[in-house]
């Protein structure tokens, strides 16, 4: 590969970290091709981008960014395969959502997640377990809702146990 080719492809997947907070390095060597094509739809499916990319283009990209992802440049030897997302969870549940009982491809090298690093296989369900922004504020909404639908519900019930005794007492007056 010619050196300006070697620029062009170091500046798109440049380009395409600058897009995702959310990197995942993952290796994916033993997938058969069928495999290989049924992850890459479900990435699809999961608004997660996954790249093919030689190390040593993704460490320039990664030494060219204004994201320090120096955490994970240990991790870049054999096979890798990125997974880029904008949800923090997203890529470790499909990971684990698309292995077999007996199948531990893809495997995960390590991941940038939240300006936090996290490496090796064993990450998987600690990543898998992180709540993403979306859910974060939909259990903050829960929370606050609780206490005024409990506020709303007392006074529902105060007002009608009000109106059972005015009707009582408009009943034994008359």
């Amino acid at each position: 590969m010619k050196k300006e080719d070697k620029a062009i492809v170091i500046a798109k997947i440049g380009d395409e970290l600058a897009k995702y907070s959310c990197v995942y390095l993952v290796q994916s060597a033993g997938l058969d091709a069928a495999k290989t094509s049924k992850l890459r739809r479900a990435c699809f499916g999961e608004d997660i981008k996954m790249l093919c990319v030689k190390n040593t283009l993704l460490k320039k990209a990664f030494e060219l960014s204004d994201v320090d992802y120096s955490g994970l440049y240990d991790l870049l030897h054999g096979e890798t395969t990125l997974l880029l997302s904008n949800v923090g969870n997203a890529p470790a549940k499909l990971i684990k959502k698309f292995r077999d009982k007996k199948e531990t491809l893809p495997m995960l090298k390590g991941a940038f997640v939240e300006e936090s690093v996290y490496v090796g296989e064993e990450s998987l369900e600690a990543l898998a377990n992180i709540k993403s922004k979306n859910e974060l504020i939909a259990d903050i909404v829960a929370l606050l809702q609780s206490p005024a639908k409990n506020v709303i519900s007392s006074l529902q019930s105060g007002a009608t146990k009000l109106h059972g005794i005015l009707e009582t007492l408009s009943k034994k007056e008359a």
